[in-house]
């Protein structure tokens, strides 16, 4: 193996680092012809025949596809910014209670679980990762939150009483999740009820979140701990004995 090998081998295992691209995209207002056509589909369609309609697109991502989906999802959700992009595959429940906000990207596969009489507020510049799973019966992302492919949040749990019937058919307690701008969920992590992300944190890749985050704070684990502050983080402060072992 000559030197010139041994270089190329070098170069292969360096880490590059290279500018964000969808972070750092401005939002384009989405043209005059499409917020058209929502319209259109806002008068000429029931809730029911706007969900029938959305099968026909879910499945291709050729421009017409990518374009419909932003259209439907549009004219059904409660409010919808400029420059959605939703994936190929993607399901949801209750879209007449979404608030999406501008260049809101959601990836191929996700599922997104509202409640009829329920909060799901996406933020604006928030990526969701394909193959996520939300529940998002009480649930607010706010702006530029990124998460990873297969991350999920659960916002509910049954009580599991009385033991003397199975759980599924016990109430469904429902807790409200907030994850606060800017932070990061890797992929596979799971969010579990209540859970309060605080804004500018990160979570590790397939962790369990039981307790609440604090601001600028990097969790990780089964069930997550506190790792370290961001560097650089601002007014960051060390945890709490609790917080640490919690």
């Amino acid at each position: 193996m000559t030197a010139t090998d041994w270089e190329r081998m070098a170069d292969s295992g360096r880490v590059r680092v290279v500018p964000a691209v969808y972070g750092r995209q401005q939002t384009r207002p989405d043209p005059d012809f499409e917020i058209g056509l929502t319209n259109s589909l806002k008068a000429s369609y029931e809730s029911v025949a706007l969900l029938e309609l959305y099968a026909r697109f879910t499945i291709a991502d050729g421009p017409l596809d990518v374009m419909m989906r932003r259209c439907i999802w549009r004219a059904a959700a409660r409010s919808c910014g400029h420059g959605l992009q939703v994936g190929s595959g993607v399901g949801f429940k209750h879209l007449e209670t979404f608030e999406l906000g501008d260049s809101v990207f959601i990836g191929a596969q996700a599922y997104i679980q509202g409640r009829f009489d329920g909060t799901t507020v996406i933020g604006n510049h928030v990526w969701i990762g394909p193959q996520a799973y939300m529940d998002a019966r009480d649930l607010v992302l706010e702006d530029y939150v990124g998460w990873g492919p297969g991350a999920k949040v659960l916002g509910s749990a049954h009580t599991g009483l009385p033991v003397q019937v199975p759980i599924v058919h016990t109430d469904l307690e429902i807790k409200p999740v907030r994850i606060g701008a800017w932070a990061d969920i890797g992929t596979n992590a799971t969010i579990l009820p209540g859970v309060t992300v605080g804004r500018g944190a990160i979570v590790g890749a397939g962790a369990v979140v039981t307790h609440d985050v604090p601001p600028f704070a990097i969790v990780a684990g089964v069930p997550a701990r506190f790792m370290r502050w961001r560097e650089g983080a601002p007014d960051g402060q060390p945890p709490s004995a609790s917080e640490r072992t919690s």
